[in-house]
């Protein structure tokens, strides 16, 4: 299972860390970009077509440059950079999202509506755009939006744009090599076997047993 199958799995719905564990056990930090080497090979596990595809879908854009700098803003407010990881953009989750709304274009519309939905929210507030207004200015229009059980029914629309955009940027950064070291996942590692521990040969009575 490639990243793309892991985050169609997820549904890029509600994630649970069991989800999201269960993504990052297939797949570590791979840009849509370096699943596809410039030798031309064909990456173990893929098929010929899904390279081309994937070529094609990084050859295209879809995002303009100031949506995808909203999309940097956004994607870093909900996950900041701390004293443990990157922000999102370290992670190039602005990227990801760019592959992914191309792979699975039902996000085309949303995403593109709720980009422009901001900015004119931005603009009736404060007169300016999202990524032109100032950080306390961009975190109070976020604290409009970010917590539906509290949001008014005139922000709906933006409700349903930033839960997409934060199961977008969760998916994209848990998945990525920064993210799977956040949560600490180690994956199978090769080990040494050196026999039933003595405390638990102890607790069954079986301390003085050969297994020789």
């Amino acid at each position: 299972m490639n990243r793309r199958d892991s985050l169609k799995a997820l549904g890029l719905g509600t994630l649970s860390a069991g989800l999201l564990l269960e993504a990052c056990k297939t797949e570590t930090k791979k840009t849509a970009e370096e699943a596809v080497p410039a030798s031309g090979e064909v990456p173990p596990g893929r098929q010929p077509f899904e390279v081309e595809r994937d070529k094609k879908l990084n050859a295209d854009k879809f995002f303009t440059a100031a949506e995808m700098a909203t999309i940097t803003v956004l994607g870093d407010i909900i996950i900041p950079k701390d004293e443990k990881s990157g922000s999102a953009s370290d992670a190039k989750v602005p990227d990801f999202i760019e592959f992914i709304v191309k792979d699975i274009p039902e996000h085309q519309t949303p995403m593109r509506g709720g980009l422009r939905w901001l900015d004119l929210q931005c603009l009736n507030r404060f007169g300016k755009t999202f990524t032109d207004c100032s950080k306390a200015e961009q975190i109070q229009m976020v604290d409009l939006i970010a917590y539906p059980k509290k949001a008014t029914p005139d922000m709906a629309q933006g409700v349903a744009f930033f839960n997409r955009m934060r199961d977008l940027t969760a998916s994209g950064f848990f998945t990525s090599e920064m993210g799977v070291k956040d949560v600490g996942y180690a994956g199978n590692a090769p080990n040494k076997w050196v026999g039933v521990p003595a405390d638990v040969l102890k607790q069954y009575g079986m301390e003085n047993v050969s297994f020789s």
